[in-house]
């Protein structure tokens, strides 16, 4: 087995390594790799094979990386824990008094402590909107009709 063949393999398991990891660091080192291979198969020496795995590395981590970076992830991405929950609206349960401590909230078939911005008395039944998140507290605010 020649050495090219053993830097494309290797190459072939980075780019198998980089569908795991984030960061295209590993995508870089194997076009990095490939460079170096094909430096070897056409008989150039090791100074100028380990010239072109550097230069195929830092060609493809500041040219390529940028445009996966910005065409290759989905802005559109699912809001997920305490940002899915900001805006969203619910029904006041347990009233909610700051001054008893009490208040909870119903959004989406889940049941959150609450609380509001000014302490005003809100009643069960009432329709709120989620505006902020402390700890595990939502705080909220009556909706307008």
């Amino acid at each position: 087995m020649e050495v090219w063949h053993i830097l494309i393999t290797t190459a072939i398991i980075a780019f198998l390594l980089e569908i795991f990891t984030a960061g295209f660091v590993a995508g870089s080192v194997s076009i990095g790799l490939l460079f170096a291979a094909i430096g070897n198969y056409f008989g150039a020496a090791t100074e100028w094979q380990i010239t072109l795995f550097a230069l195929g590395v830092i060609i493809s981590f500041f040219l390529i990386r940028p445009i996966i970076s910005t065409y290759g992830y989905s802005k559109n991405s699912v809001l997920t824990n305490h940002e899915a929950l900001l805006a969203k609206n619910g029904t006041v349960t347990e009233e909610i008094d700051a001054l008893n401590n009490t208040g909870r909230v119903s959004i989406d078939g889940d049941n959150w402590k609450a609380k509001t911005r000014n302490n005003t008395i809100l009643t069960i039944g009432t329709t709120v909107q989620v505006v902020a998140i402390d700890s595990i507290i939502l705080i909220v605010e009556p909706l307008k009709n």
